[in-house]
């Protein structure tokens, strides 16, 4: 069958991709480079023409807070749009696990107007929530640190390898609409604070974590519940050393 994927030359969408031709689908990979533009609409009705499964892991380029609410209104909204036009019998989003529990990021409020967007929709549709991937966890340190020092809580966090969820949504493409969510999540849940020493270590990277409750994520509290799914979750099953033993560049996005 066709899946579209929007967002396709992105982390995620190559290594959908990949699975998904394995699989013996037929493959779209939709993005602003291949001419296909969500925000404005552009190219959509083309790309999603003839399409069974629409895939959607595009990402907002700015994460300032108006920006990327104005990027997840528009871009979902012409989705859905074209997708109903087309005829498309299920999309699958990538969300994050916790976002309406952590209502004071902006990235997060958006994300949950994306689901918003989906579920009132008439185009059936999953929604998969994954937890922090481990190539975005260099980022953490890095928006956490002044100085020499990287300050952060000691909240519960279950990162997840990239892979992992991709090969979770390719799962998904396989099976019915939930027209619901479900959450992805990695192996282990660990405190923020001793699992970003430890990537530190792994990079031999100099710098000192201290433990802050008060510390801010993303400009955000956390607590033991905000980024850790509640309830059943599909696990991955890449371990972040793994991850790191295998990972060719570990620091990089």
């Amino acid at each position: 069958m066709k899946v579209v994927i929007i967002g396709g030359s992105g982390l995620i969408g190559k290594k959908l991709s990949t699975l998904l031709q394995q699989a013996g689908h037929t493959v779209t990979s939709a993005s602003p480079s291949s001419g296909v533009n969500s925000v404005t609409g552009e190219g959509l009705d083309q790309a999603l023409a003839g399409a069974r499964v629409v895939v959607d892991v595009s990402n907002s380029p700015s994460f300032e807070d108006e920006a990327v609410m104005r990027f997840f209104q528009a871009s979902t909204q012409n989705l859905l749009t074209a997708a109903a036009k087309a005829g498309v019998q299920h999309y699958v989003a990538l969300s994050v696990v916790g976002a309406e529990r952590v209502p004071a990021s902006g990235y997060f409020r958006a994300k949950i107007a994306q689901e918003s967007l989906i579920k009132n929709a008439k185009v059936p549709y999953t929604i998969v929530r994954a937890t922090q991937f481990f190539e975005f966890l260099m980022s953490i340190a890095h928006g956490s640190t002044v100085g020499e020092t990287v300050r952060l809580s000691s909240a519960l966090i279950q990162p997840i390898a990239a892979a992992d969820v991709a090969a979770a949504l390719a799962e998904v493409v396989g099976q019915e609409p939930l027209n619901g969510t479900c959450d992805v999540a990695g192996p282990e849940a660990v405190p923020l604070d001793d699992l970003i020493r430890r990537v530190l270590k792994a990079n031999k990277d100099p710098r000192e974590v201290v433990t802050d409750a008060d510390a801010l994520y993303f400009g955000t509290r956390l607590d033991d519940k905000s980024l850790i799914p509640d309830g059943a979750a599909r696990t991955g099953k890449t371990s972040l050393e793994n991850w790191l033993a295998f990972s060719s560049s570990p620091a990089k996005a």
